[in-house]
């Protein structure tokens, strides 16, 4: 009979979270920082419109469908099956977005990928570049690093609406040399192998021909990322979740892609998506929670593939409900899940703890309250921006018992 160590086993069940919460079990198996530098990156949807800032709720929110002015025991009617702690909100709200962002910072996560309708404007494809445009000046305030990912069916529905000037290769190209211009060069753009990193979402939009092409004639040095294997002429591929194909596929992408120049897994939460009830077509499918199991287990997994990035999809697809932002259904659990696993698997001196999370929420509160100097409220937003987490809590609670 083969000899089992007992010690073996422990290890193994520590790696899988199962027995890690042991105190005595943490010095007998320490955490490792990795030699390379990994970045959580989360993909974040800047396309969320409301009445009290736009003047109007967006498709987003309503899908046509749904009233956000119609409440049910306190909530908005909205296109989702989740309620965000902050209620539905603005992408263009500056106060939203330092929340948003602050909380990132806190969770562990160190930048973002913005989804980018590019710069023609047709259906809420401007709105989108505006909030986008937000998002990247907020992002160097805050420094978290940012990508863009370009959803390449937006020339499809320009090309079908009689707005493209020219081919979809060249449309394409001149996004790109828009993107070099004003983003690429910034100093927390992310880059691979000192190129600016360009992600594409869709797989059968334009052609691998069309994208080399656009790449050819943007005369713009990039990282391509296409979206599950890499095109023709990408550096590499990012996994995304596919609900009718469960979570089997995301393994899989690990191992199919660990001879790739550059693979970004993905982690989620779950996927239950609000389509097939708003109308607008049927169901993708159904990818369950499983308490917190299914985010866990998959940015473990994400983060034990060495890749130098990995993305969360997403921060708020609400839709879709795929969303980590902070829910009245969940909190911040996922977020804890994050600052756990960063610790545990990433850096082993990374410092916020659970508790921190709330201090961007009770800032954005204090905002909502319109009574408090915004000078005061800024160096609270400074503090925390910083990680000085102990200050801001002190200074928090001491304008709560002010306005009380």
């Amino acid at each position: 009979m083969k000899f089992i160590n007992p010690l073996q086993v422990l290890e193994f069940l520590f790696k899988l979270q199962i027995l890690r919460q042991i105190p005595f079990l943490k010095t007998l198996f320490p955490n490792k920082s990795k030699k390379i530098k990994q970045q959580i990156l989360a993909h974040v949807m800047p396309w969320y419109a409301s009445k009290p800032i736009s003047g109007v709720w967006g498709w987003h929110w309503t899908m046509s469908h749904f009233n956000p002015e119609k409440f049910t025991n306190g909530r908005r009617e909205i296109a989702s099956k989740f309620y965000p702690l902050t209620g539905p909100y603005d992408s263009f709200d500056k106060d939203i977005v330092e929340y948003q962002l602050l909380t990132m910072k806190l969770a562990g996560i160190d930048g973002i990928i913005i989804d980018w309708y590019g710069l023609t404007d047709l259906y809420d494809y401007s709105v989108i570049h505006r909030n986008a445009t937000l998002l990247v000046d907020m992002a160097e305030k805050f420094e978290l690093s940012f990508a863009i990912c370009y959803e390449d069916r937006t020339v499809i529905e320009l090309e079908k609406n009689g707005r493209l000037n020219t081919n979809r290769a060249l449309h394409v190209a001149n996004e790109i040399r828009w993107l070099s211009k004003n983003w690429f060069s910034k100093k927390n753009y992310l880059h691979f192998d000192d190129k600016p990193i360009l992600l594409s979402f869709g797989v059968d939009n334009m052609s691998d021909e069309e994208w080399k092409q656009a790449i050819k004639s943007a005369d713009t040095s990039v990282a391509y990322v296409s979206q599950a294997v890499p095109r023709k002429v990408a550096t590499g591929a990012f996994d995304w979740p596919v609900p009718s194909q469960g979570l089997g596929i995301h393994k899989k992408f690990i191992k199919k892609s660990n001879n790739w120049k550059l693979s970004i897994p993905v982690a989620f939460p779950r996927f239950d998506d609000i389509y097939e009830q708003a109308k607008v077509h049927g169901s993708y499918g159904h990818i369950p929670d499983d308490n917190g199991k299914t985010f866990r287990n998959l940015l473990t997994d994400a983060i034990e593939s060495d890749s130098p990035f990995i993305q969360i999809a997403t921060w708020n697809d609400w839709e879709e409900g795929t969303s980590i932002e902070p829910s009245l259904e969940f909190g911040n659990r996922d977020l804890r899940a994050i600052q756990d696993l960063r610790r545990d698997l990433i850096d082993s001196d990374f410092p916020h703890k659970a508790r921190s999370l709330d201090l961007p929420f009770k800032l954005l509160e204090l905002r909502r309250k319109a009574r408090i100097s915004s000078s005061k409220l800024d160096s609270i937003s400074k503090l925390i921006a910083e990680g000085d987490t102990e200050k801001a809590s002190k200074k928090i609670s001491d304008l709560l018992k002010e306005t009380d």
